[in-house]
């Protein structure tokens, strides 16, 4: 029995939850989007109560198990993300380093000798505060907004592989909430011997 699986799902004012055979499709004020259930999992709709409810067929296969509560949480994240939405903010740390949005196109100059250049999916929103650094203690900032919480999550770790923070310095692009170990650096002792 998964625990967040028998949990229900309150539908928010403002937000439609229809059933058509395996795909379920949820529209609200930030958009909409769709997603198909898989086989084992049945998904129920109280549209008077305003519950959505999400039932396991077979509770002693193990596949139907693990399915149980990940499209409990796969529904309940499309709920949020058309009503509240989903955001992501994000730090560029080094000396010279800055971002740039040009024309649905994301581009940072991270230490390469040439810019990266990153397509912004069309779903997805991008608000810089901070387009450059200044020196090591000050990042630039910029917000990833949008409805599908695994496309946001996927362009996210996108961007922070294109330069992970290192571990002396910590130089690179990171999560805000993200803490970096720091290591220390070579120690220098004097030479007496």
């Amino acid at each position: 029995m998964s625990r967040i699986g028998n949990k229900t799902i309150v539908i928010p004012q403002g937000v439609k939850v229809e059933k058509n055979g395996r795909c379920i499709k949820v529209s609200g004020p930030l958009g909409q989007l769709q997603m198909d259930c898989q086989p084992p999992i049945k998904v129920e709709i109280d549209s008077s109560a305003g519950v959505v409810s999400v039932k396991n067929e077979h509770p002693q296969i193990r596949e139907a198990k693990q399915l149980h509560g990940t499209m409990r949480a796969l529904i309940a994240n499309m709920v949020t993300g058309v009503s509240k939405g989903f955001e992501r903010k994000m730090e560029v740390y080094g000396t010279g380093y800055n971002v740039k949005d040009m024309g649905g196109k994301l581009t940072f100059q991270v230490g390469f000798s040439h810019p990266v250049v990153l397509i912004i999916p069309k779903d997805l929103k991008v608000n810089i505060a901070v387009e450059a650094t200044r020196g090591n203690d000050v990042p630039a900032k910029f917000t990833l907004s949008a409805t599908d919480k695994r496309l946001l999550g996927q362009f996210a770790a996108d961007i922070r592989k294109i330069r992970p923070p290192e571990p002396y310095k910590g130089k690179g692009i990171r999560y805000a909430d993200e803490h970096v170990r720091r290591k220390v650096g070579k120690a220098f002792t004097s030479g007496t011997v």
